[in-house]
């Protein structure tokens, strides 16, 4: 697995390094070599928090925790990591398990085994600025919002930041 670092306000030392490679050498068992770790590292008023994103072959895991101590967080992140992996890996051998089946309509219900869908909402996406959507998702008590953007046209999403103090807006790529 590759592993790349990103620190902001916190000093990355060789020690820590190895010690990330080390923690993160065990995850290799579960991705192909071409696997890819991002490790993101800050220093904040609270601590030390850590993100962990690792891609491979078509699926992504993330873990953000913070500690007093870097390693602390690492050792959280990591435990966040190996769930969220065992818990998709069950679900493929699940899927391994059932019969292959020949029709579109089938697969789709196959999933819907697995995901249940309660309720669908439909509504019209209006066109509005960025801070018009945050102020409608706040009135309205959601963590995101969907809406059209009135400056570019494109579908945007608006949500709320863990840490509850920010927003975030995600973009299309179009």
């Amino acid at each position: 697995m590759k592993i790349k670092f990103n620190a902001r306000k916190y000093r990355l030392t060789d020690d820590v390094k190895q010690r990330f490679e080390k923690k993160l050498a065990k995850l290799d068992k579960f991705f192909y070599k071409d696997a890819e770790a991002i490790v993101s590292l800050y220093k904040e008023k609270i601590g030390e928090r850590v993100e962990i994103t690792v891609h491979g072959k078509g699926t992504i895991f993330r873990a953000e925790e913070t500690d007093t101590d870097a390693a602390c967080a690492l050792d959280k992140a990591m435990d966040v990591l190996e769930r969220q992996i065992r818990k998709n890996r069950t679900r493929l051998e699940k899927r391994k398990q059932i019969q292959p089946v020949t029709s579109e309509e089938d697969t789709l219900y196959e999933e819907n085994k697995e995901f249940k869908i309660s309720k669908v909402k439909k509504f019209v996406l209006d066109s509005m600025t960025v801070e018009e959507a945050i102020l409608q998702m706040n009135l309205l008590s959601h963590e995101f919002y969907l809406f059209k953007n009135a400056e570019t046209g494109a579908v945007n999403l608006v949500y709320k930041r863990k840490n509850g103090d920010d927003y975030g807006v995600i973009v299309s790529a179009d």
